[in-house]
């Protein structure tokens, strides 16, 4: 029995930068982080030659090219596990809509669960390619390439995205103090609602060429991003985000809506330096910065939103149990 533990990740800045139609034109950079949030990945070998494939609903087929679970198929064939075998995924939050790149962590610990059921241990440089492989070449995808790098590698990373096609994956280097104030200073809040990321994306993806200089905008942010969280300044990174978010909102019709931003305008008004909705946009979460002394302000200022406690992950995916017979 193989299980592996991949991160959820929460992308400060950057955001958009990562669509190749954009990046192998203009190059792209994001500032992201890997949460203590995880996808596990249980991988068991079964007696017969059939395979079974556990989420929110039970799979039995005979071959993988009949599975349903694209990700799995997918990875199944790219790992060159045919059959004999019983998949069976967990998630620390409900994986569908919550913005948090929940579709690459599966990828990227699937992959790294297969590759260590056939006695492979493989990079996450490997890992966070096919990943993206499986995801945007094969499946055709309207997604960037940065949550498959995060999943893999994990820890608070910069990724340079170059106009060749390579990412460059370089830790953050921030002081044990910037990363508990990371972790202290970060509220994240449930917006309750999930959303289906793929048409909002859609238009995002399409609207690349128009709007390629707010997207440059927002890849210059991110490199700033960088500097302030190896300084230390939170304050500056929060504020830095909210000038982020209301360029990320110009970028496709759907990322915000009149909802949205009445949450978002009453966070601000009770403290928070600032703050976007994770991933496409549209619901699943909202990210803040908040000083301390305002935390509880901005908590009476969202009645009903369920907050999540989150803390930052140093580890990619990996293998947290292996037993071999």
């Amino acid at each position: 029995m193989i299980i592996t533990q991949t991160p959820l990740r929460i992308s400060f800045l950057g955001g958009g930068t990562d669509f190749p139609d954009f990046y192998r034109k203009y190059g792209g950079y994001v500032v992201t982080t890997a949460i203590d949030k995880y996808v596990y990945c249980i991988v068991k070998e079964r007696f017969d030659k059939q395979i079974y494939v556990n989420y929110s609903v039970k799979e039995i087929v005979e071959k993988a090219g009949d599975l349903k679970h694209e990700l799995v198929r997918e990875a199944m064939k790219k790992t060159g596990v045919d059959g004999g075998i019983e998949i069976t995924f967990l998630s620390d939050i409900p994986a569908a809509g919550s913005g948090l790149g929940s579709s690459s962590s599966v990828t990227v610990g699937v992959l790294n669960a297969l590759y260590q059921f056939r006695g492979e241990a493989v990079d996450a440089e490997r890992l966070a390619r096919e990943a993206c492989e499986i995801e945007i070449e094969i499946l055709g995808k309207p997604i960037g390439v940065q949550d498959q790098y995060i999943a893999a590698y994990g820890g608070v990373r910069t990724l340079e995205f170059m106009k060749s096609g390579l990412v460059m994956a370089e830790k953050v280097e921030i002081s044990p103090q910037t990363w508990d104030d990371v972790q202290k200073q970060m509220m994240v809040f449930f917006t309750g609602r999930t959303r289906q990321a793929s048409s909002i994306l859609t238009e995002q993806k399409n609207n690349i060429e128009k709007k390629n200089k707010v997207l440059l905008e927002m890849a210059g942010q991110a490199r700033e991003a960088k500097k302030l969280l190896e300084r230390g300044e939170m304050a500056k990174l929060g504020k830095l985000m909210d000038a982020g978010w209301k360029l990320k909102k110009t970028l496709a019709a759907k990322i915000s809506d009149a909802e949205i931003d009445r949450i978002y305008a009453a966070a601000k008004r009770a403290g928070a330096w600032g703050g976007k909705i994770s991933g496409a946009g549209g619901g699943g979460f909202l990210t803040l910065f908040v000083p301390s002394e305002k935390r509880a302000a901005v908590r009476r200022a969202l009645p009903g939103m369920r907050e999540m406690p989150v803390g930052l992950s140093r580890d990619g995916s990996k293998v947290i149990f292996n037993i071999r017979k």
